[in-house]
């Protein structure tokens, strides 16, 4: 592997992302200072994009990327240009994620889109609806937004009113983002507040849901928990995380590099995973535009279950190493 992904110590750093995040910020502000006052629908389409592209990125810095400083990953991509998600709050939940063999439980998963079925049959019968509506792919485009933050904020202030003095400092930074990032809406672009609201930060969540709609589904075996879709005009945006299985894998790998690994051992993959993939985001769509991919209640967990049984992933630089219950694979991609 070349020396500029590994090896250098902290000097070490992944230039393709550097350069990504700073197009990705420099294209919000060049869409808010020039494009918004002449051409304001192609400014809105357009920052929805580049927020998706943000998210994408603070995936890729809480996974250690583009440098061996967790706090220099921070920085690069911790402004808030989509208001809801503190960067320290976006990486604890995302880390707790990567725990294969707990993946889809709601319990332990804290991006798990099912509930045990005792906690379903106690909902209201509207919420019911739109939880099963969400569970289309054009209703998690349209309400997951709304649903995933609504119930995000309530969770960390609760658990801050509980005194979690950690979700705390996360908030405390991010309100600091906010302070440099609202002003700039909505002096520096002109653009009140919440049309940028209604508009860029709504289909920003909107196109990322796209991504996180079939990567997971309930499967008796871990591996076969998560999506491989192999090919994707989305695949930029999403920085290759349509290769969902290879990178829940080999989660420290950059994102440039994932498709060359699929590519590599497709047959492999895809026989890992048990034939869990698409060809595309198109077959998707196809499939389940306005039909629910899974149920709401969780296949297994009937009754209620005991939460923080978690395999704990080791956590280091900001990545991870270590899966239970999945098979063999290698925990490093092959050298150049």
């Amino acid at each position: 592997m070349k020396g500029s992904e590994r090896g250098g110590g902290l000097l070490r750093i992944e230039w393709p992302t550097v350069a990504l995040i700073v197009a990705c910020y420099g294209a919000w502000l060049a869409l808010g200072l020039w494009v918004w006052p002449d051409w304001p629908l192609v400014a809105l389409a357009g920052m929805g994009i580049v927020l998706a592209l943000q998210s994408s990125l603070m995936h890729e810095a809480c996974h250690g990327h583009p440098t061996r400083s967790p706090r220099l990953n921070e920085l690069l991509v911790a402004l808030p240009v989509g208001l809801v998600w503190p960067y320290r709050r976006f990486k604890a939940v995302h880390l707790r994620h990567h725990a294969d063999d707990r993946l889809t439980d709601p319990f332990d998963d804290p991006e798990s889109y099912y509930r045990a079925l005792w906690q379903h049959e106690q909902l209201p019968r509207a919420m019911k609806t739109l939880l099963a509506v969400n569970n289309t792919l054009v209703g998690r485009m349209l309400l997951n937004p709304w649903l995933g933050s609504l119930g995000f904020l309530i969770s960390d202030a609760r658990a801050m009113l509980h005194g979690d003095r950690v979700i705390g400092r996360a908030w405390v930074l991010h309100g600091i983002g906010l302070a440099i990032v609202l002003p700039v809406i909505h002096v520096g672009f002109g653009m009140p507040l919440w049309l940028y609201v209604l508009g860029p930060v709504w289909l920003g969540q909107a196109l990322i849901s796209v991504r996180t709609y079939a990567e997971h589904q309930w499967s008796e075996r871990p591996d076969g928990r998560t999506l491989i879709v192999e090919r994707s005009p989305l695949s930029f945006l999403f920085l290759n995380n349509n290769l969902h299985l290879v990178h829940h894998k080999m989660p420290n790998v950059a994102w440039y590099r994932l498709p060359a690994l699929f590519a590599e051992r497709r047959d492999e993959w895809v026989k890992m995973n048990g034939g869990y993939v698409f060809p595309n985001y198109r077959a998707l769509f196809a499939a389940f535009a306005f039909r629910a991919k899974e149920p709401v209640a969780h296949p297994v967990l009937r009754r209620a279950a005991e939460p923080g049984r978690a395999f704990r992933p080791r956590i280091r630089a900001g990545g991870l190493t270590g899966f239970a219950g999945s098979a063999p694979v290698p925990t490093e991609p092959p050298k150049d």
